[in-house]
Order: structure tokens, then C-alpha cells, then sequence
């Protein structure tokens, strides 16, 4: 462990929390946990409270900074995140353009996608919204490969190439015009939208692009975890199911 590192620390009954290693202490209700005694650790050992409750120490991935980041707007749930960077085939070292960053969720784990060697630009009108994704960025230590700007993507993208576009908008259609000149060809402009009119008011727009983009692709993603006990295995009660339509275009 290094001075400043994150780390995820595990109590016995499974609650997380995630610290910096440095000379501060950290209070729990299993008692006070000295966070300096973490560089004498490695992952997968134990760090013991003043009351001698034991801690499991494992490295955090992008879920664990994104479940402690702190929250403003609605977040891109993992579900949708996960599909938009598998089916646009973002990769290490790729320039993304987001736009409505919100909270910066989604901005999380587009950083995390592309890698040290990438860059994600992210749009955000609202000087409050874009200040809580900076700092989340922060937690996550991508500021060397994060950009949050404040601005309107609908009047223009300053970027002069990407290779790909990913928006969280209410009207995804208005960045169509600017996206054709900015898109490398076989990337991908990806419109995250909640609500089935926003679809069709997108696609409608989008018939006057047709020449530009390979036919789109819509899709809802459903999560509906099972229950497993020792005599039966069944889906439980509840179930994360609509959150929002996912648009894929792929330029020509």
C-alpha cells in the first residue's frame, strides 16, 4: 500500500468501506481503524479495530468508487453502462465524447474503459452537476484522462475527431448535425434516453443522416437476479427492469 492509495475495507458483515491510506484514523461503529497500519498490508489480508474486529482489505474496483461516489442527478445504471461500452466496442486508448455528465457515473466507467492511454471529453451545462462529476473523478483518480466541461453540446462539439459519442440528452437528435464531421468512421454515437417518445423523435430526425450511419440498433436491458437456497433456485420478488432505451448508431 502507498500514502493516497483508495482501498475497499470489509467488515464481517459484509459492509464496505472505501479509505485512503494515509495517517488519519477511521471511525466505525466496530470501532477505529488506524488507516497508516494499511501500509504495513497487502490485498487479501486484515486490518484490526481498536476493539479487535477484523477488516478483509481488497483493491476497489469501478463499482466499489461509483457505490461511494457522491450522488446529484440520476446515475447511467451499471446495466446500461456495461452494455454501451460492449456493444460500441470501446477500448483502451479511444477519445469518447459524453455529453450530460450528471453525477459522472457513466463518465466512470467510459475512463475506466478506455485506460490510462484514453480520453473522455464530457459535456455539462449545469456548473453544479459538472462540479459534483469532477470531483467523483477525482475519487476514482482518472482526472489525467477525464475532461468535464461546461458547455452545450447541442450548439457544437470543439473536438475535431472522436471515436465515439455517447449522450445522456433529452434530445439526442440536436447533436446528429455535429456528430457526422466528428465521428471517425465504425465509431459509434450512442443516445441513452428514457422514454419511448425520445426514440421516435430521435429516429425521425435521424432519417435525414441515413447515408452516414450503418442501421441503428435499439435495446432495453432488464436485470432480474435469482434466489438460490438449498432446495430451490427461483427469480426473486424484484427485479431492476426499464431504465432507458439505448440507441446505437455506427458511422459509415
Amino acid at each position: 500500500m502507498k500514502t493516497g492509495e483508495k482501498v475497499l475495507i470489509i467488515d464481517r458483515r459484509g459492509k464496505r468501506y472505501l479509505v485512503t491510506v494515509s495517517d488519519k484514523e477511521f471511525h466505525t461503529d466496530l470501532g477505529v481503524i488506524k488507516l497508516n497500519e494499511l501500509l504495513e498490508k497487502d490485498y487479501g489480508d486484515t486490518v484490526t479495530s481498536h476493539k479487535g474486529e477484523e477488516f478483509r482489505i481488497l483493491k476497489p474496483d469501478i463499482n466499489d468508487i461509483i457505490a461511494k461516489m457522491r450522488r446529484g442527478p440520476q446515475i447511467v445504471h451499471p446495466k446500461d453502462a456495461g452494455i454501451i461500452i460492449a456493444y460500441a466496442g470501446i477500448s483502451p486508448g479511444d477519445t469518447v465524447i459524453e455529453a450530460g455528465a450528471g453525477s459522472g457515473a457513466l463518465t466512470l466507467f467510459l475512463a475506466n474503459a478506455v485506460g490510462p492511454t484514453g480520453r473522455v471529453i464530457s459535456y455539462e451545462v449545469r456548473e453544479d452537476h459538472a462540479e459534483i462529476a469532477r470531483k467523483n473523478v477525482e475519487l476514482a483518480g482518472f482526472s489525467n484522462r477525464v475532461m468535464i466541461k461546461l458547455g452545450n453540446i447541442y450548439e457544437g462539439i470543439e473536438e475535431e475527431h472522436a471515436d465515439h459519442i455517447v449522450l445522456d440528452l433529452p434530445q439526442p437528435e440536436n447533436v446528429l448535425p455535429h456528430a457526422v464531421g466528428v465521428l471517425r468512421p465504425g465509431g459509434y454515437f450512442v443516445a441513452y434516453t428514457p422514454c419511448a417518445n425520445q426514440v421516435h423523435r430521435f429516429f425521425q430526425a435521424f432519417q435525414e443522416y441515413k447515408k452516414e450511419f450503418y442501421k441503428p440498433r435499439i435495446i432495453e436491458v432488464l436485470v432480474r437476479e435469482q434466489e438460490v437456497k438449498k432446495e430451490c433456485m427461483r427469480p426473486k420478488t424484484t427485479m431492476l427492469a426499464h431504465t432507458g432505451y439505448i440507441t446505437f448508431l455506427r458511422k459509415l
